[in-house]
This record gives structure tokens, C-alpha cells and sequence, in this order.
């Protein structure tokens, strides 16, 4: 859930009723910071920029509506699949490329390390599987020529469908069965990103940007189709820190429910607020590091769904 030179507006509000039944899902398996701005700002000159970061989070809060449902609470075996928890260490590989101060490219591989754990129907036991692998590779052009300053960009492009949907459970009742759709590396599908940003001073001392990106899927796949998403991400800075710049975002998530024959529709789809605190730290001239933490202020799922705690994220960028 990261992009490029980016950000903002609002929050178009998804609905979340709480639908009855313990099939949990994971309204978001991914991290919805803005790691672009938070290492070095918004790219306005000439050059390449790579990026190296890791997000990891644990998943095993269950939550219904925007109520915690205590684990043990739960009678099994249930008349649905119960998830219980998934771990994610994910990698995201990117490279930025600025052609001159309004044009520019960016691609993102996701490397996905997902350990997840589940009570299927009827059981009392748990089936657990084990996946690493590219998860989609995302694609993003961005014009930032309205402005002398180029501090308003818009940004465009694709998610491709190069993440595997045919992991399957190793072990327990399920093992050699196929996760849920919306637990596998990619969606299948072609979406299509849509993004607006923009970035500033207020005062000598304090930076800020906004950014909303939209992502719709332009197809579905064997029996499935994600559901459209929007991040709305919010940033402040303290820039006269010296090396370490404090920092502080909101990032907002909406998502709609999945759809198709080997969709969660009941179980999918949420609004999720965080607000991360973090520090950015000037390593070199050409590199910078980054570190946040995301914390949950809002949490509306449908249905029942696995949630994180926290969210940690960490990485590098280096400017050739």
C-alpha cells in the first residue's frame, strides 16, 4: 500500500456493516504508509532513486464491525473458517526515475513473506501455510508541472497481475487446499492507480504533503475480483532537527468487498485509520533511512476480520 512523489485530498467513506457468521479475513494485507516523502521528500530534479523497505506486521486481532472479539470467546469447531493469525514481512524493491522536474516513472516489486494460521470449518485443529515470493509489481507515471515548484503532481499507472494466487496450505486438516483469494500474493488481476499529490512548507520549520491514490481492478480472474481501494495519506515534518527529522503521518484505507465465486464478500472490505509517528535520518548526501511505527485510531470491517495491532516499517533510499 506506497508511492511516489505524492498526495492528497479525501476520504471517500466505504460502507461496513457487520454481517453475522466467524469467517475472518484480512481487510488489508499490506501497509498503507507513505514511505516516499518520509525518507526524502518529493523527487523535483533529474535522476535515479532506489529504494529498499520492510514492513512487518502481525495480523491476529479479531475484530467485527469495530468491535475486538476476544480469541477465546470463540466456540469450535465453527460453522465457518475461523483465520487466526498472519504474519507479513514484506520487501518492497523500488526504483524511481526523474526524466526532468514534471516527469517521472516508478516501479515497485514487492518480495512477500506470509505465515498464516486458520481453523477450517468443523475443526479444532489449526492448518497453517508458508509463502514466499514477488507479490503484483506496481507502475506509476507522475506529471508535476502545474506549478513552477512542481508541489502538485498527479499520478497514473498499473498493478500487474505477477503475484501467484495458487499457494496452498502445508499442514493441518487443510493441507494441499487453496487460500483464500484475498490471502495469496496477487489478485490475478490488472488494476488500474490513479493519484493526487501535493506538498509544501508552513513556515521555515515545518513541512507537510497530502496524497489520495485510487486503485480499481480493471478485470477479474478465475473467479475473483478484488475490491476497489483508496489511501488517503497526511504528513507533517520538523525540519530543523538536524540529521533526524521527526515526523508524523495519518494514513486513511478504504476498500470495498471482494466479488466472485471464490470471493469472502461477507468477510472483506473495511475503513481504517492509522497515525504513524517516525523519524527520517540523513545517512549521506545521496542516502537516507527511514522508521515508523503505524498505530490504529479507527477500525470498521465487514464482517469478521484479522487485524494488526502495529505496523513497522523501516528502510533506505539512495540517489544516484
Amino acid at each position: 500500500m506506497h508511492h511516489r512523489p505524492l498526495l492528497r485530498t479525501t476520504l471517500v467513506a466505504l460502507a461496513a456493516a457487520a454481517l453475522p457468521g466467524l469467517a475472518a479475513a484480512c481487510s488489508t494485507c499490506g501497509c498503507s504508509l507513505n514511505s516516499d516523502w518520509a525518507s526524502q521528500g518529493y523527487a523535483t530534479s533529474r535522476g535515479l532513486h532506489l529504494s529498499l523497505r520492510e514492513d512487518y506486521f502481525n495480523q491476529s486481532r479479531l475484530i467485527q464491525g469495530s468491535d475486538r472479539i476476544a480469541a477465546g470467546s470463540v466456540a469450535l469447531p465453527a460453522e465457518e473458517e475461523l483465520q487466526r493469525k498472519t504474519i507479513n514481512r514484506n520487501t518492497p524493491i523500488g526504483a524511481d526515475y526523474s526524466f526532468d522536474r514534471r516527469w517521472g516513472l516508478s516501479v515497485q516489486l514487492p518480495w512477500l513473506d506470509r505465515h498464516h494460521q486458520t481453523f477450517p470449518e468443523g475443526e479444532t485443529t489449526l492448518s497453517t501455510s508458508d509463502g514466499q515470493g514477488l507479490g503484483d509489481v506496481r507502475v506509476l507515471a507522475r506529471y508535476q508541472g502545474f506549478r513552477p515548484d512542481a508541489s502538485v503532481g498527479v499520478q497514473f499507472g498499473l498493478k500487474l497481475p505477477t503475484g501467484s494466487f495458487k499457494q496452498r496450505f502445508r499442514a493441518g486438516t487443510a493441507a494441499g487446499e487453496l487460500l483464500d483469494r484475498g490471502l495469496q500474493r496477487g489478485t490475478g488481476t490488472t488494476d488500474a492507480l490513479l493519484g493526487v499529490y501535493t506538498f509544501g512548507n508552513l513556515g521555515e520549520s515545518l513541512g507537510y504533503f497530502s496524497q489520495a491514490m485510487a486503485q480499481v481492478a480493471l478485470n477479474a480472474r478465475d473467479g475473483f475480483r478484488p475490491g476497489n481501494s483508496l489511501n488517503v495519506n497526511l504528513g507533517l515534518r520538523y525540519l530543523d532537527a538536524g540529521i533526524v527529522t521527526p515526523q508524523l503521518q495519518l494514513n486513511l484505507h478504504g476498500e470495498q468487498r471482494e466479488s466472485g465465486a471464490f470471493a469472502d464478500r461477507a468477510n472483506s472490505g473495511a475503513v481504517l485509520a492509522y497515525l504513524s509517528p517516525g523519524l527520517g535520518l540523513k545517512l549521506g548526501r545521496r542516502l537516507d533511512a527511514f522508521v515508523f511505527v503505524q498505530l490504529p485510531v479507527h477500525e470498521h470491517v465487514n464482517g469478521v476480520q484479522i487485524e494488526p495491532g502495529r505496523l513497522w516499517s523501516a528502510g533506505l533510499q539512495y540517489r544516484l
